[in-house]
């Protein structure tokens, strides 16, 4: 009989952790899209604009250890509660800094914020993991993470009609030009426009953290998922244990890379749009949406397909067709560039949660709470990559060359999943699409 993709009563529990994954799909994407707007409102280089992802995936990084420890200590409940008032707060510190003018109180915010979402997706990824059968663990966390790109297209479309259609068309060298006074009046409507979005999704999350908080969930999902209970074990203890690990070692590596890779690509979409197209920021942002559609619509069917095809057999086909088209968005310089930049999103869809999946797997059943904070961490290489992108940038004086850097990311991500196939069992068949129970 197939194994269940969830346990017998927990489909509505499922459902309401799953539905953070679009809380932070709506904060990452609404991110992404300020790369161009601060470049536009503080007229900033490249590589300046590059430190809101710092800023961002700083607060991932430093925030994911101190999440798995609250989540051992007090359960994942508890985890996922600080996570959504972090998230919260960072959202409505964007109304002190849209009074201040500054580019530095939006990072500040940014950081806090982030620092909300590294607690979501350290509780909520192993939380979900462990919702069920080790057997269908990673399509469970593919299904889960289906929610994600639906916040990713609504953030993406706050930031269009709210944050980009508002911005100030005057250019750098205009901007300039213009006494203090003009300068600052301008600025102040168009940051009062990037404020306006948090403020409005920080209301929203503060009646989700009500109905978060009245739930009754699972008192301790540190099992193997087949229903036994870890024997409880020392921080020191799970973290020599994954240190001597080294197939988890390499999923952080990857997801490192991968994470970068899918950062800079949504980072620069819209740069890249603007150049190839001639076009402004909003009517950029279109095909920015339409990536992260491209990107809602394949993670569904990639889901359906690992009922049929092996994940690493996918991730590796998939990897390869990426980097393939982020060099012709590199070489490119017209539309065709833009087609490819766009298509990498579908491949995209299904990375992050099977690396992830082959990550844990190779985990003993009481390090997956501390193992999950590891790969989260990894995250911040939507920092460094998107700062190295921003730097090629510069030095190119073109947007285009700086896709190499992804591309040659998901060759890394491509050398991972063909390796993780060829480890995988071949006498079986991979397992049957189970419906939910």
């Amino acid at each position: 009989m197939p194994a269940a993709l969830i346990s017998r009563g927990q489909a509505l529990t499922f459902a309401l952790v799953a539905g953070l994954f679009f809380a932070w799909g709506l904060a990452a994407n609404m991110t992404d899209t300020l790369l161009s707007a601060f470049k536009r409102i503080l007229s900033l280089t490249d590589f300046q604009t590059a430190f809101v992802q710092y800023a961002f995936f700083g607060g991932y990084f430093c925030f994911a250890i101190p999440a798995s420890l609250m989540a051992r200590r007090y359960g994942y409940k508890a985890g996922l509660l600080i996570g959504l008032g972090l998230y919260i707060a960072g959202a409505l510190l964007f109304y002190p800094a849209s009074l201040s003018l500054d580019y530095f109180p939006f990072l500040v915010a940014l950081y806090v914020l982030a620092a909300g979402l590294s607690f979501l997706e350290t509780c909520a990824n192993p939380f979900i993991y462990s919702l069920g059968p080790r057997a269908t663990a990673t399509r469970r966390l593919n299904l889960a993470q289906s929610f994600n790109p639906v916040g990713a297209i609504s953030g993406a479309l706050l930031a269009k009609f709210f944050i980009l259609d508002h911005l100030h068309q005057a250019s750098a060298a205009e901007r300039a030009a213009l006494s203090t006074d003009a300068l600052q009046s301008v600025q102040r409507v168009e940051l009062t426009a990037v404020m306006g979005p948090y403020v409005a999704v920080a209301a929203m999350l503060s009646i989700v953290w009500v109905l978060l908080a009245v739930k009754t969930m699972p008192a301790d999902l540190d099992r193997t998922g087949d229903g036994d209970i870890g024997e409880p074990q020392g921080f020191g203890t799970g973290l020599r244990r994954l240190a001597r690990n080294r197939r988890y070692l390499v999923a952080i590596g990857i997801q490192f890379l991968y994470v970068g890779a899918q950062v800079g690509v949504w980072s620069f979409t819209i740069r890249y749009v603007m150049t190839r197209l001639d076009v402004s920021e909003s009517a950029a942002a279109t095909y920015y949406t339409v990536g992260l559609v491209l990107f809602f619509l394949s993670r569904f069917i990639c889901t359906w397909l690992m009922g049929r095809v092996r994940a690493e057999t996918l991730l590796f086909g998939l990897a390869v067709l990426a980097g393939a088209l982020c060099a012709v968005a590199a070489l490119s310089h017209g539309v065709a560039g833009v087609y490819a930049l766009v298509a990498v999103s579908g491949c995209m869809a299904l990375m992050f949660p099977t690396i992830y999946g082959i990550g844990l797997s190779a985990l003993d059943p009481r390090d997956i709470k501390l193992g999950g904070a590891g790969l989260v961490m990894a995250i911040s290489g939507g920092a460094v990559v998107v700062g190295l992108q921003g730097l090629v940038s510069d030095l190119a004086g073109d947007i285009g060359p700086a896709f190499w850097v992804p591309s040659l990311c998901f060759g890394a991500v491509a050398l991972f999943g063909w390796d993780a196939r060829r480890r995988a069992p071949t006498d079986e068949p991979p397992p049957p699409g189970p419906a939910l129970h």
